[in-house]
């Protein structure tokens, strides 16, 4: 009688869970949704970047990214010298540039 029970119940026991691959399968789509909507386009983002200040020249007039407004008066390796107003000159990082100042164009 102790046998059979024993037997019963570790023979209802026979369903499993779902298996590693199938466990895996919302992490990667996850995964794959967060590349798609965030890294790629970040990624592109600063390409863009480092190519808009590798392109930069003297006399560009451009904004840093903490608002200042200058002409482009010298460009180093890594740093970029900015004619602010008439004689004052500030010296910055190269990243720090943000975007080009186009007086003709209207923000909307």
């Amino acid at each position: 009688m102790f046998l059979s029970n024993a037997y019963a119940q570790s023979a209802s026991g026979a369903a499993t869970g779902p298996g590693t691959i199938e466990q895996l399968i919302p992490f990667i789509a996850i995964f794959a949704i967060f590349y798609f909507l965030i890294l790629r386009p970040q990624s592109k983002r600063q390409k863009a970047h480092q190519n808009f200040v590798a392109e930069m020249k003297r006399g560009d007039t451009v904004i840093t990214s903490g608002g200042i407004y200058g002409r482009v008066e010298g460009i180093t390796e890594k740093f970029v010298t900015l004619e602010i107003s008439d004689g004052v000159n500030i010296r910055i990082l190269k990243s720090q540039i943000a975007s080009t100042f186009n007086e003709g164009a209207t923000n909307a």
